[in-house]
């Protein structure tokens, strides 16, 4: 197997960065007028750091399996994990407060690793990983049906373009 890369799927990495912005672009328009400017000053650095945290990737390659953040972002991101294939005897589920199901891979000394369930071509993932590890992923599924980052990715939309139409409709006064 050479070297599979998978990022954030697009879905959930636009939904998260369109949340940000829903909730943050109005903050200095309705802030006291000595936070307006720190408030503008905190905008990109907030931005910088949802992009690095939705940058986390997965990679495969012949020897293991790696989950962390590119080099622009890992010197803040500190976390993520390496394991090679040997290392890894199993997989743990365990239920969400939400219902959902999380799975840990499990290694010979009682390590246990989320295993990423929000990567692009999620099931080329799932694939390669049995593939390589001999475990079967046949009950992992993704941790949220698609529909709910649908829903919030529209409702962010929508808040999005309505701050745009206000931010209009009050330069025009």
């Amino acid at each position: 197997m050479s070297l599979q890369r998978y990022p954030m799927a697009p879905l959930i990495r636009f939904t998260l960065i369109s949340l940000y912005l829903a909730l943050v672009l109005p903050l200095p328009l309705l802030a006291p007028p000595e936070l307006v400017v720190w408030l503008w000053a905190a905008l990109p650095l907030g931005l910088a750091l949802i992009l690095a945290l939705v940058s986390e990737q997965v990679e495969l390659s012949d020897t293991g399996i790696r989950v962390g953040h590119p080099a622009w972002c890992s010197w803040l991101l500190r976390r993520g994990w390496q394991l090679n294939w040997e290392q890894i005897t199993g997989l743990t589920p365990v239920t969400t407060s939400q219902g959902g199901r999380v799975f840990y891979v499990r290694t010979a000394d009682g390590s246990a690793y989320l295993l990423p369930q929000r990567v692009q071509a999620f099931e080329d993932f799932l694939s390669r990983f049995s593939q390589a590890s001999g475990l079967s992923t046949s009950s992992i599924g993704r941790i949220s049906p698609p529909w709910t980052y649908q829903l919030l990715a529209v409702l962010c939309a929508l808040g999005l373009a309505a701050e745009a139409l206000v931010g209009l409709m009050t330069l025009q006064r």
